[in-house]
């Protein structure tokens, strides 16, 4: 097994079905539940275990869930009111080294949870045409539909929750 990719890279073939959405949305409705559940009670100790050689930590994973999501959640409203906007791409690997990604994880726990919560109100709301909206990544120059973003996104948490389950393992 590749410990970077434990769950496998994304990839999603032909049409996305609709059944498909669904589920990806409940795994996104899921997620800060699953992460909450398998950090909370973690020492400080615990929480700088890694789950590679040269990986990020407990803590600065949870950290990065909550920042990147963010970052979803801000490019599917992006997409929904512009047209085929070219989104901000961010240094994650910058980020994490950043003093607030040594806060206690409560405080990205909290924002995750709050941040899932509004987004997956808005992704049970989005139509059939809204889900072919799309957004232009600037370094692949690549269109992105929001429906296939969906998925992109219940992928990066169970993979970075396949993560923190290998950094608790070892």
């Amino acid at each position: 097994m590749d410990r970077r990719y434990p769950i496998g890279q994304f990839s999603v073939e032909g049409d996305i079905s609709a059944l498909q959405t669904k589920q990806w949305i409940e795994e996104i409705e899921q997620l800060p539940k699953q992460v909450s559940e398998l950090v909370n009670k973690l020492s400080d100790l615990e929480l700088q275990r890694t789950y590679r050689e040269r990986g990020w930590n407990i803590r600065q994973l949870v950290h990065h869930l909550a920042d990147s999501h963010l970052n979803s959640f801000v490019r599917f409203k992006l997409a929904l009111t512009e047209e085929t906007p070219v989104i901000k791409p961010y240094d994650e690997a910058s980020w994490a080294q950043l003093p607030d990604y040594e806060m206690p994880v409560q405080s990205a726990l909290d924002l995750l949870a709050s941040i899932h919560r509004k987004w997956v109100v808005l992704l049970h709301t989005l139509t059939p045409a809204q889900l072919q909206r799309t957004f232009i990544h600037p370094e692949t120059r690549e269109e992105v539909s929001l429906k296939e973003n969906i998925g992109i996104y219940a992928w990066h948490g169970q993979h970075h929750l396949a993560h923190i389950h290998l950094a608790l393992k070892d």
